[in-house]
């Protein structure tokens, strides 16, 4: 909404330019005054749509003629005025005026003021002899708005004269209805439908009374009586066929109304309904009702929040005419008739959950707004406002800090998280991305070429949470581990190799290695575990590799078969944790071998001191007793078997972690998942600081007892 109006008034000396802009000021006639009068400043609180108003005078002077053109350029609206007892000056209009004004390539609303009535006589003042001389030029020249005759003298129409010069530019004519062929303009008629849909609450294609009524606080802030709303009715009935039924009004009756008020000059309320709508001048929504401002800082995330959410789950549920709890075609794309279309173009529906049918059910609706606000806030801002969000949209999104100030405070506070799928072709990842959706294995490969995501919620400790899966497909996976920024999005990181493949695991080796990953969060995922495993070309194999970076080992999962080791929760997990699947850093040799000095010296200690506490208790019986015993007695033995004991169960723990490191990956797997699985638990049930320092702990004596 334009906040000032810049009213020029022109046309030949001598037809009382100047003395219609004293006799609006002074509101009295003045008749002897300057050839032009300086400019005028309205205050805004002065006029009815509060905005400012410039009155700018000039004149036709050929000496003055550069300052008029410099004026016409800047003015909003152009008042052409002539005296009606002067013939010549009416004439001169479109023979001059006009013309000119279009030579100077301003297309800007044209009010034509006929002043001197007062000499004309008011008997010869009528509408029909003023739309006779007129409308000729109207036809022609399409930036005439109106015609208005006045007398500054009198003080007769002066202020309407204003009035309709400043209404020209806030309520124009010219975008809502074509005068010549009298009927309302493609775009004003697919701009009302939209609002119509919107207004329909219960989707039933009727406007009923209580709908209408909030269609008025909306746009004008007081509800109709019942006799009102029975009077606006009835003008429809009378003059549209289809316009009314039993239930409330019709589209057409809608549309009939609008036309009515247009027709009768009161394109104000229209214009009104189409701002409140967000509507422009030019019929399209505006950018600043699709984008509003919202705080943006660096690093920051937005999610839906509970209004948000609300106003996705009522727009679900009030679509889904069946009431079988999905979205079909037909009921998606009503939903989305009132926006330029569905915006999940790229595979949907295969990113979210389906019925049987592929109908999006509502949890999958949910999950796909929650990834769209994370990937693209603005276009979720957008299709609020689309949608008919009741409010300012942006208190449908909260934002989320920084993931790097997260992790200084504790747990991640997010509800959506991001996870990147990276992995050689044909290792599974897209495979990974189907289950998060439940959709079915397919036995074909087809490489990923471009982005891919999938989204569905996952329950951690009785609270969901929505998991967001990205691979980016053939030589895009190095552009975004080259982008810090774009990393950084990332709650965590899953690296996924075929454990069929005897290359597959170098792969994702090579990635970590050249892109210095070790800040992120990461899991490891082995899947194909229906297949025969094989020993991967590598160094070192894939659960030495994970261990001697104090990462979990890899996690075995066939999408096949559908053995996912409960994978998607332990994702959201680490993802709420990320602490305990950082890399840790690395150790040489010497570390190794200092850490191993440290443990046997502990055991040792630990064996001295129980052999002292021994010795103390059987030297304080032997005083009690005053006497010296030549052999042990049955306590001592006691304690000396309790010593051999605990002795042989710090050896026999350095010998089972030594097997475990040899056991099979199968069996290992299935160790590393209770881990993770029972650190999970304790996160939900005891907080952050226990699950991390007890997994930690974990993790830390696998990589003692394996070395």
């Amino acid at each position: 909404m334009r906040r000032d109006v810049r009213i020029l008034l022109v046309g030949d000396d001598q037809i009382g330019k100047s003395t219609l802009v004293t006799s609006l000021i002074k509101e009295t006639f003045v008749p002897n005054i300057q050839h032009v009068v300086p400019e005028v400043t309205i205050p805004p609180e002065v006029t009815g749509d509060n905005v400012t108003t410039y009155i700018v005078d000039s004149s036709a002077r050929l000496e003055n003629r550069s300052q008029l053109e410099a004026e016409i350029r800047k003015a909003d609206v152009i008042c052409i005025v002539y005296a009606v007892d002067v013939p010549e000056t009416f004439e001169r209009i479109p023979s001059f005026w006009l013309p000119y004004i279009r030579s100077l390539g301003r297309n800007v609303p044209v009010v034509l003021v006929g002043n001197k009535i007062d000499l004309r006589g008011r008997d010869n003042l009528t509408n029909e002899r003023l739309k006779n001389e007129v409308m000729p030029i109207m036809d022609e020249f399409k930036e005439v708005e109106t015609c208005v005759e006045c007398s500054a003298k009198e003080l007769l129409n002066v202020s309407e004269v204003f009035y309709f010069a400043q209404k020209a530019v806030l309520h124009p004519t010219a975008p809502l209805y074509d005068s010549r062929e009298h009927v309302m303009k493609p775009a004003c008629i697919e701009a009302l439908k939209r609002i119509f849909k919107l207004c329909d609450t219960d989707k039933d294609g009727i406007l009923n009374d209580e709908e209408l009524n909030e269609f008025q606080r909306k746009c004008f802030n007081s509800p109709l009586q019942q006799q009102e709303l029975e009077g606006v009715k009835n003008v429809v009935r009378e003059n549209s066929t289809n316009g009314v039924d039993e239930n409330g009004l019709t589209e057409s009756g809608f549309l009939f109304l609008h036309k009515l008020f247009i027709q009768r000059g009161r394109l104000e309320t229209t214009w009104t309904v189409l701002r409140k709508f967000g509507y422009g001048d030019d019929l399209s929504l505006r950018e600043d009702f699709l984008y509003p401002q919202i705080d943006v800082f660096p690093d920051c995330t937005y999610e839906l929040s509970s209004d948000g959410y609300k106003f996705f789950i009522e727009i679900f549920q009030a679509f889904d005419k069946d009431k079988d709890g999905a979205l079909n075609n037909d009921e998606l794309n009503n939903l989305f008739s009132t926006s330029p279309g569905n915006p999940w173009t790229e595979n949907f529906p295969e990113t979210t959950l389906t019925n049987s049918l592929n109908s999006i059910t509502l949890q999958g609706f949910l999950a796909q707004w929650s990834m769209t606000t994370l990937l693209s806030y603005k276009t979720t801002l957008a299709y609020l406002a689309y949608l008919g969000y009741n409010g300012d949209t942006t208190s449908a999104l909260k934002i989320i800090r920084p993931k790097k100030a997260a992790k200084k405070i504790g747990k991640i506070q997010k509800n959506v998280f991001s996870c990147y799928v990276f992995g050689s072709p044909g290792s599974g990842k897209t495979a990974l991305l189907r289950g998060l959706v439940n959709k079915p294995f397919e036995k074909n490969h087809i490489p990923t070429t471009n982005h891919y995501c999938a989204v569905n919620s996952v329950e951690i400790g009785g609270i969901e949470k929505y998991l967001v899966m990205q691979e980016f497909g053939g030589n895009k996976e190095e552009d975004i581990l080259k982008d810090r920024k774009k990393l950084d999005l990332a709650d965590v990181i899953v690296f996924v190799y075929d454990s069929s493949d005897v290359n597959s695991f170098a792969y994702i080796a090579g990635l970590r290695t050249q892109y210095n990953l070790d800040e992120y969060p990461i899991i490891y995922v082995s899947t194909k575990c229906d297949s025969d495993l094989v020993q991967q070309r590598y160094e070192v194999q894939p659960d030495v590799y994970c261990r001697n970076l104090g990462l979990a080992v890899p996690i075995c999962v066939s999408v096949k078969s559908n053995e996912m080791a409960d994978l998607y929760s332990l994702i959201a997990g680490v993802a709420m944790n990320p602490h305990i699947a950082i890399v840790q850093k690395s150790k040489d040799s010497s570390d190794f071998n200092t850490m191993k000095y440290l443990k046997y010296t502990a055991v040792a200690g630990g064996i001295l001191a129980v052999a002292y506490i021994s010795y103390k208790l059987i030297t304080r019986n032997t005083g009690q007793n005053s006497k010296v015993l030549e052999t042990p007695p049955a306590n001592v033995e006691a304690s000396t078997a309790t010593t051999a004991t605990t002795a042989a169960a710090a050896v026999s723990t350095e010998s089972a972690a030594s097997a475990a490191a040899n056991a099979t990956t199968t069996a290992t797997t299935e160790t590393t998942a209770k881990i993770v699985s029972e650190s999970t638990s304790k996160i939900a049930k005891t907080g952050e600081t226990v699950a991390t320092t007890a997994t930690k702990s974990t993790i830390s004596s696998g990589i003692i007892e394996t070395k």
